[in-house]
């Protein structure tokens, strides 16, 4: 029986109230939200984990005793051991997920070397971090913007700024009281797209005839109370309304809506792009490229929650735009509605190499994978892909199918990036599609992470963190045996591929017969082995299997 798995992705690390995203308290997001990390056993070799994981360098302090604030809510890490090489803090070694006897005094914090530039950013005395006065740091202190021209555009670039989602209010006149020392900025005019307030245009740094009873302020949906929030009632943000599932990632697939305790999905009638902006706003997954019927990404069960929906793009929540009636549908579950957004990280994989650090890169669009054609392709290039997966430092950029020809779409080409995009999609190219390239010419990324003589990957699953598992020898992929494959086994698999804890361990094939040699039998792992290899087994090439035992995960 071929060994596969399911894992629980929890999708990440953050670092908040810090003088940018770079530095800061150090949160993780699970179960539906965010929660620190207690500071027991923090040190510097967990700092560089949360660094390298947020592409912000080399990790330079980790202090503790709530440095940067006390964080509220769940604590979800305690007693958090780290080599340093692990790519991701759940692939560390700790309690366990909410276990811990820490108070937020305790709460742990990180400062990397990344994002040191002169001017950042900071939202201060509102109700929260995402809501407050604007300041912009400058030359070792902060000073405060000028509301002069202040609008929802620049409002848009400071939410995005600091990940708090759209912006939703622009206040004037010292909304959030006035500041003192320098004011820094004015006449700031920012188009909406720009990365940072320093992008936009304004009067120079310094320049300005104002006072601070004229200082700017901004409210992001991240900040807004619930009472301010003119959506359902009982649409908390923080408490995710909607969801994408059954994609690639978190940021692509089946549209569902949490009504009545539970999920339903959206009829695809008069579904379109600009009901698709709205969704993937919410989500703070940037750009909707995408709007999908006929059940793009598989049918639904149970509800059917909206139908008929109606937005004009520039709604914060899908339950704001035009629809029939929370449950009034005409609608059967082959017309579930879809969408595929820009803004998350795994639209893009490495394939095909020695670990989930090396391979022929492939980018997700349109409900498939597809290659990159590797003409202007270089270390550049490479750099932005190895960043977006967690994988450190861009070693080589190999050109000419290296990991062997890809099949299907190629998605891009002439992709050139400065090396600084948070996303390979981010980066200058042709356009997707748009290319006259052949597969002898699939661009391929190797980086500095995890390159381990034995690693492992996760096949033919619906994305990275499910599916059947392989192990690489001596150049080349086997499968694993299900002989005695369990959770405490497919634990180990999770935890090495950086996909938080096992959720299933499947037998029989459960992904697919795999092809090849069957490299593993037996095996028996504790649960807190760093790697697959580490645990006991029968041998390497040693079984009584064929691929029909082949093992699964997560």
């Amino acid at each position: 029986v071929h060994t596969q798995v399911f894992c629980f992705f929890a999708g990440g690390v953050r670092l908040v109230d810090g003088p940018n995203n770079c530095s800061g308290r150090v949160e993780v997001y699970y179960a539906g939200q965010w929660g620190t990390v207690c500071d027991d056993d923090w040190d510097l070799l967990d700092a560089k984990v949360v660094c390298r994981a947020l592409g912000c360098g080399v990790a330079l302090e980790a202090p503790d005793q709530a440095h940067f604030g006390q964080g509220r809510g769940e604590i979800w890490l305690k007693d958090v051991q780290c080599s340093g090489n692990e790519g991701s803090l759940l692939g560390c070694s700790s309690d366990g997920l909410g276990s811990h006897n820490c108070g937020h005094s305790e709460d742990a914090a990180a400062i990397c070397e990344g994002q040191s530039a002169d001017l950042t950013v900071r939202l201060v005395d509102g109700p929260n971090r995402c809501s407050g006065r604007v300041e912009v740091y400058q030359d070792g202190s902060w000073g405060t913007v000028c509301d002069d021209n202040w609008a929802l555009l620049d409002a848009q670039v400071v939410c995005r700024e600091l990940s708090c989602g759209p912006a939703t209010e622009a206040p004037h006149q010292a909304h959030f009281g006035e500041g003192s020392g320098s004011i820094l900025l004015d006449d700031v005019a920012c188009m909406g797209s720009e990365g940072s307030l320093l992008e936009c245009s304004s009067g120079g740094i310094g320049n300005h005839d104002c006072g601070h009873d004229e200082d700017a302020s901004v409210t992001c949906m991240m900040g807004k109370s619930q009472s301010t929030i003119t959506v359902d009632k009982n649409s908390l943000y923080g408490i995710s309304r909607v969801r994408l599932v059954n994609g690639p990632n978190n940021c692509s697939g089946r549209v569902e809506v949490f009504d009545s305790g539970q999920w339903g999905t959206v009829c695809d009638d008069d579904w379109d792009q600009r009901d698709a902006q709205v969704m993937c706003r919410e989500l703070g997954c940037g750009e909707a490229l995408e709007a999908f019927g006929s059940a793009r990404f598989g049918k639904g069960s149970g509800s059917i929650s909206l139908d008929d929906l109606a937005c004009s793009g520039s709604e914060v929540s899908l339950l704001q735009c035009p629809h029939s009636g929370l449950g009034n549908h005409d609608c059967g579950h082959h017309e579930d509605a879809g969408v595929t957004c820009a803004g998350e990280i795994n639209v893009l994989r490495l394939v095909n190499g020695p670990n989930n650090c090396s391979g022929r890169v492939e980018v997700f669009h349109s409900g498939q994978w597809g290659t990159v054609c590797d003409d202007d392709w270089d270390l550049l290039d490479a750099k932005v892909v190895c960043r977006a997966l967690g994988c450190g430092v861009a070693l080589e950029a190999p050109d000419q199918a290296h990991f062997g020809q890809g099949r299907g779409e190629i998605w891009l080409k002439d992709v050139q990036c400065s090396g600084n995009e948070g996303s390979l999609l981010g980066c200058s190219s042709d356009g997707l599609g748009s290319h006259n390239c052949g597969h002898s010419e699939d661009a391929a990324a190797i980086c500095e992470g995890q390159s381990a003589d034995l690693t492992v990957r996760l096949v033919d699953g619906p994305n990275r963190c499910s599916g059947r598992v392989e192990v690489y020898q001596d150049g080349s992929w086997g499968t694993v045996c299900d002989d005695n494959w369990a959770v405490l086994d497919a634990q180990v698999v999770c935890r090495e591929l950086s996909c938080g804890p096992a959720t299933e361990a499947p037998h029989q094939a459960h992904f697919g017969e795999g092809s090849g040699s069957i490299l593993l039998d037996d095996v028996a792992c504790m649960g807190s082995e760093g790697s697959l290899l580490e645990c006991s087994s029968g041998g390497i090439g040693n079984h009584d299997c064929g691929h029909d035992e082949d093992a699964s995960p997560c």
